[in-house]
């Protein structure tokens, strides 16, 4: 399948070796790990920092062969998630930083074809996630929002 805004093909990617249980060198106290990522979460981090900082500092290269479930499950049972999904969160970083490099550079056109490319991801994503229930039904992306958004 083409990638979505451009012609090529995608490469593919690597895959996770498989594994049913942890290593036998790596933290596997499932209490302890809970415990440590509910205070990454309020520390305000997102669910793959979460998993890096678990991976690098705490000795968990996979989360989900300890707790028996994934990083954003285990936040949603401790009621510890953000609002807005971490993808959206993410491509609404980059489009408030490139809508404030075409105020200082409005003839840039390569740049304003690629935000409306993030904004039209991020309309799809909106689209997506309304239909799942994860975001209220009248949720609506606009620019104004956006920035209200992320300087909470």
């Amino acid at each position: 399948m083409a990638r979505m805004h451009t012609r090529s093909k995608g490469q593919s990617g690597s895959k996770k070796p498989y594994r049913a249980q942890p290593p036998a060198w790596s933290n596997t106290n499932r209490e302890e790990i809970e415990k440590t990522m509910l205070q990454l979460a309020a520390q305000g981090k997102s669910t793959s920092e979460i998993g890096m900082v678990m991976r690098d500092r705490y000795g968990v290269p996979d989360i989900s062969l300890v707790t028996g479930k994934k990083v954003l499950a285990t936040l949603k049972e401790n009621n510890a998630v953000s609002k807005v999904p971490e993808d959206i969160y993410n491509l609404i970083v980059k489009v408030l930083e490139l809508k404030k490099h075409l105020d200082r550079n409005p003839k840039d056109v390569h740049n304003k074809r690629s935000l409306n490319n993030m904004v039209s991801k991020i309309r799809r994503l909106e689209k997506y996630y309304r239909r799942e229930g994860v975001l209220p039904k009248d949720w609506k992306y606009s620019i104004e929002r956006a920035e209200m958004l992320i300087s909470r």
